[in-house]
């Protein structure tokens, strides 16, 4: 296992055209970029320069942690943020720290919803939490949804954008309303933000506005930013209090952290800016590949238009035989279309994740229509 996958990055650092998958840099090229080796920016006015020269952060406090945390309360509009070595962690001290304060061990969440589907219920089985579902379609719950649900609940979650239904979002009237509705039944709102980031170009606010809805904040620092790991949650500052306490408890505060926190600041400098023209380019792929692959019939590419800068692509034929094509494509032409297939609903349709970042800018839509017709000819 461990010799393919060292095939398949070798196969892709080679390629002159990725598309979606991202080429897999070596230890010593993460290192040199942290250290400003890479050309990253590190100037006068770059963000990392005060945390290179200052001392580390000891178990949470000072150091590039602190000032990240700092970066990221001004950029969503709260008092605090409270930095997490994981997302999971982030979300199981929100709920169970809303849990205690509003006296309700009850979510309203969404059944695709990353606690349901990607932490193992960790909020079952360490926090004695429930879930209730205002609804099981591919999309955010509506304000009537949330109104009528017939149980009550102290924290609405709410995922954007929801990830394994397309990475949809709703528009801003109906997460307005959606939000109100929550209020109306006495309850707090989180959002899981892991993805937040790129949400502004869909809803047409800035991130402080649309942050500002909720009464916390989760957001990541590797999905989007290209960090290597750990995440925030931004929220008032007793509110911060609380979770640090619990983050301690959840075996969170860790010695030091600050390759991560270093990582998360040079993202929020020179990816954040990028991701509107991710977003922008996103739409051309989208459509260069719909019309690529439309005369296959079940292909579909999904949403068309993409709400962010990822979308999903369905095909009618084994995740194997798509992955292996793929895999042939890069090795036989140099460019890399496609990354991981799944099948998440039957056997025989698959479907693979499109997130167009940096590499991807490189490809007009010409290119990536060639380059799918050429995959689709090695089926």
């Amino acid at each position: 296992m461990d010799e393919e996958r060292e095939r398949q990055a070798a196969l892709l650092r080679g390629c002159t055209g990725v598309l979606s998958q991202q080429r897999t840099r070596t230890v010593r090229e993460l290192l040199a970029e942290l250290a400003g080796g890479d050309g990253a920016a590190h100037g006068p006015d770059g963000l990392l320069d005060g945390p290179l020269d200052g001392p580390p952060d000891v178990y949470g406090n000072g150091g590039p942690v602190a000032r990240l945390e700092e970066r990221v309360a001004e950029l969503l509009g709260f008092e605090d943020a409270v930095f997490f070595p994981t997302g999971t962690m982030a979300q199981q001290v929100a709920l169970r720290c809303w849990a205690e304060r509003t006296g309700s061990r009850t979510v309203a969440a969404h059944p695709l919803a990353h606690p349901e589907v990607h932490e193992r219920q960790a909020y079952s089985a360490l926090s004695g939490l429930r879930t209730v579902w205002p609804t099981a379609a591919p999309r955010l719950p509506t304000a009537a949804e949330v109104s009528g649900l017939d149980e009550p609940f102290g924290t609405l979650l709410l995922e954007l954008p929801l990830r394994d239904a397309g990475f949809v979002l709703p528009s801003w009237g109906e997460l307005r309303g959606v939000v109100e509705a929550a209020r109306d039944r006495e309850a707090v709102v989180h959002f899981d933000g892991a993805r937040l980031w790129e949400t502004p170009g869909h809803f047409g606010r800035p991130l402080a506005e649309i942050a500002g809805l909720a009464d916390s904040v989760y957001v990541s620092f590797y999905k989007s930013l290209g960090g290597l790991s750990g995440a925030a949650l931004a929220c008032s500052a007793e509110f911060g209090d609380q979770c640090r306490a619990w983050r301690h408890r959840y075996g969170g505060q860790l010695f030091q952290q600050w390759p991560a926190a270093l990582s998360a600041l040079l993202g929020l400098d020179r990816e954040l800016p990028r991701l509107p023209s991710y977003v922008a380019h996103a739409q051309q792929v989208a459509a260069a590949l719909a019309g690529a692959l439309g005369g296959t019939p079940g292909a579909r590419v999904y949403p068309e238009p993409p709400h962010t800068h990822q979308f999903q692509v369905w095909l009618p034929y084994p995740a194997a035989e798509l992955e292996a094509a793929g895999w042939r494509l890069a090795a036989e032409t140099g460019r890399a279309l496609f990354g991981r297939w799944r099948e998440p609903l039957l056997p025989g349709l698959a479907m693979t994740e499109v997130t167009v970042a940096a590499s991807a800018l490189e490809w007009s839509p010409q290119q990536v229509a060639e380059s799918a017709a050429a995959f689709l000819e090695r089926l």
